[in-house]
This record gives structure tokens, C-alpha cells and sequence, in this order.
């Protein structure tokens, strides 16, 4: 079901962690590659040549900014490709070293499903647990590395909670052990910075649309010393890893745009960090019965998870959409399944607030009287939507919330 803005009054755009819009610099830069500079770039003529050496040249930008090699960058169609084809492919590949693989609890789903489909192939998979704010454990986690263990895949930052990650440290424990470390990075540009080689990070994935560039383009980091087996054969690109017709204008359009990312994160940072702080202000002041789900502190600032008590986060989405607000209540991915979010089961909130949250999460492009009429009708909203509840009838009327 689909919920549109039939009034046609505003058009918020809240859901930066589903995507983001692509920024116009970054278009700019593509449009080149559709309409003059199009040639194939696995053609040995002049015109796919210089196509060809356009896209190793963003390829070593990249590398440049991730601080790795450029050689182990493999260009693909998007994280969740990327997340497949490490976790399967250095699974398979690295078989007769173990059949154990460690992901965390609250990982994406794509890495879940794939973890799952390792499974049904003879693989034993576990989840490390994560503490209340949706961090891992690192003493369990170093408890669970056995002997069988091929790979430990965690994220960088989560896309529901915002939670950071302590990779290095994961990083250490990781190799301590003699083992191999997978991080989901899509979320953590252009919050983050991404060192490969100083985190101590074997395989990477990073998707463009999370960091205004286009769809349908990202990456997978491989570590050059371990084996992988590719997820996708035909031509022989990208060094018989990823075959495929190279998606050039996406690929330039990803070098730029994390260029951007990196060379305007001071900026950045500072324009959703106040719009997040003004906007949970307000929010913690002007509604009762609020809590924030992950740390404040170890999140990344665009990203706010709220529990408003005794109404579910869907009919705050929906009653949102309406009025030309457009917000989550999980991952992206997921929105059509309205089970609980694991993440959310794997933080351990209550079972009468598992539904009761929404995820906001703002971008480049928010403007503070943007948030203003979100708060505003939030407000509306939520007392609309409690008088109407009969759970509200079990809560008490003050103002509460948790940082």
C-alpha cells in the first residue's frame, strides 16, 4: 500500500538514509557520459579508450579519498550487490579454512539474507548482539571468533538507529584472531571518515545514492591477499570479479560526488547537526512521551530514531504523507513488511513500544523552516493519533524522553 500526498501542500523529504537527491554539481559532472563522451569503456578504439581512462582516473580518486588501493576497488550495481558478493564470494572461496561467519544483529538485510543463504550451503552463522544502543558487544564478540571462523561482517553506521561502530577496535579483535573483517559502509558517507588501510578494514561497501550521487552504482573493497569468488560472470571486467557493461556515467558520478562528501563535511556536519538538535528540541519539549532510540552521542547526527508512546510508527507515517512529510519507520528496504524491526527487537525496547517509532533523517538539502512545519505538524499528528488510541490510556501524560 502506498500512501500519497493528496493534498499536494509540501513536498519534506525527511528519508535521506533511503536515498538522497541526486545534487546537481554531481549531474552536471555525468551528463557528459550520456550524450558526447557514451562508448563503451571495454572498447579498444579511440572513443572507448578515453572513456576507459576517465573512469580509472575516479577510480584512483576514490582510492585516493578511502586511503587504498586502487586495484582493489571493484565497481558494481550497489551496496546490496557489493554485501552479496563479499560475504558469499570470500565464504566460498575460503571453504576449506572453516564455515563460520559472525554478522551482527542489527546488520542490513541484504547481508542477513545472504549470511542465510551461506546457510543452506553447509555454513554456520551467528549474530553478534549489540547493547541497548545498538553497539556491539566487543567482549562477546571476541568470545564467538572460532577457529572455523572465515569473516565478521558488521556496519560502519547503522541505516535505522544511526549508531556508530567502533570498527577499529572490531578491526582488532578481528585480526587478532587471524580473521577477516567486512564493513558495510553505505551509511557512514559523508558522515565519516573512511581510512581502509588505517581501520584495518579487508572488504568494503558503498553505495552512491546514500551520498547525493546517482542510483544504480557502488563498490565493493576487496583485499587483493584473500581469495573471492566472483558474484557475476560474463566479460571479464573489473579483473574477472564483476562482470558487466561498465555504468561510466555512474561511476563518474560516484568519484564526484564523494569528492564532495569529503572536501564540504565540515560544512555538511554542521548544517544537520543543527537542524537535528533543533529539531529534538523541540520534539523532547512540545510532545510528552518521546524517547530516542541508539545513542545520541554515537550516531551520526543526521539520523534521529523517536518512540512516541502509545501509537504506532506507521500511522505517524501515513497521517505524515498526507501532509506532504515524507519519513520511515525502518529500513527502506524492508517498508512493505510491517513485522517488527529487528534492529529494534535486537536493542531490546519494550514489546509495547516495538512499533511506536519513526526514523527522520535529514539531508544536504533540509532548511530549518522545513523542520519547523515538520515539528509542527508532528505535534498535530501524534495528539490526533493518541486521542484516538486506547493505548494511550496506559501511559502517563508527562513529558519523558532518554538520550
Amino acid at each position: 500500500m502506498r500512501f500519497l500526498n493528496q493534498n499536494n501542500m509540501k513536498n519534506i523529504y525527511l528519508d535521506n538514509a533511503a536515498t538522497t537527491k541526486l545534487d546537481p554539481r554531481v549531474y552536471k559532472k555525468m551528463k557528459q557520459y550520456f550524450l558526447n563522451d557514451y562508448a563503451n569503456a571495454s572498447s579498444i578504439h579511440y572513443m572507448g579508450e578515453k572513456v576507459f581512462n576517465d573512469m580509472e582516473d575516479a577510480r584512483k580518486r576514490i582510492a585516493s579519498l578511502l586511503n587504498c588501493d586502487p586495484n582493489g576497488i571493484i565497481f558494481t550495481s550497489s551496496a546490496t550487490e557489493s554485501n552479496n558478493f563479499i560475504i558469499k564470494g570470500v565464504a566460498r572461496a575460503n571453504k576449506d579454512k572453516g564455515n563460520h561467519i559472525l554478522v551482527s544483529a542489527i546488520e542490513h538485510h541484504c547481508v542477513l539474507s545472504a549470511a542465510e543463504q551461506l546457510e543452506k550451503e553447509g555454513f554456520v552463522v551467528e549474530k553478534i548482539p549489540v547493547n541497548k544502543d545498538g553497539i556491539i558487544i566487543l567482549s562477546e564478540l571476541e568470545k564467538m571468533i572460532k577457529d572455523e571462523t572465515i569473516l565478521v561482517s558488521t556496519m560502519f553506521v547503522n541505516n535505522e538507529i544511526g549508531t556508530i561502530q567502533p570498527i577499529k577496535e572490531i578491526s582488532e579483535i578481528v585480526h587478532k584472531k587471524g580473521k577477516l573483517l567486512h564493513v558495510d559502509a553505505v551509511q557512514a558517507v559523508p558522515y565519516l571518515n573512511i581510512d581502509i588501510n588505517g581501520l584495518g578494514i579487508d572488504f568494503l561497501s558503498l553505495s552512491a545514492h546514500k551520498f547525493y550521487g546517482p542510483k544504480g552504482v557502488g563498490l565493493a573493497y576487496i583485499n587483493k591477499a584473500i581469495k573471492i569468488e566472483p558474484l557475476i560472470v560474463g566479460g571479464g571486467q573489473e579483473k574477472n570479479l564483476r562482470s558487466g557493461t561498465y555504468n561510466t556515467p555512474g561511476i563518474i558520478g560516484m568519484a564526484y560526488a564523494i569528492e564532495l562528501a569529503y572536501n564540504t563535511r565540515d560544512e555538511y556536519l554542521k548544517h544537520v547537526t543543527e537542524l537535528r538538535d533543533y529539531m529534538w528540541d523541540r520534539i523532547k519539549s512540545e510532545i510528552p512521551d518521546v524517547y530516542l532510540n541508539g545513542s545520541f552521542n554515537k550516531r551520526t547526527p543526521n539520523n534521529l530514531n523517536v518512540g512516541f508512546k502509545g501509537i504506532e510508527g506507521e500511522a505517524i507515517l501515513m497521517m505524515l504523507s498526507t501532509k506532504g512529510i515524507c519519513v520511515s519507520t525502518a529500513s527502506a528496504c524492508g517498508a512493505q513488511n510491517l513485522e517488527v524491526s529487528h534492529v529494534i527487537s535486537a536493542i531490546k525496547l519494550d514489546d509495547q513500544n516495538v512499533n511506536s517509532n519513526i526514523r527522520i533523517t535529514m539531508g544536504r538539502f533540509n532548511t530549518k523552516k522545513e523542520i519547523e512545519y515538520f515539528v509542527d505538524t508532528l505535534k498535530m499528528v501524534v495528539k490526533e493519533l493518541r486521542e484516538r488510541s486506547p493505548l494511550t490510556k496506559n501511559i502517563k501524560t508527562e513529558k519523558s524522553f532518554s538520550c
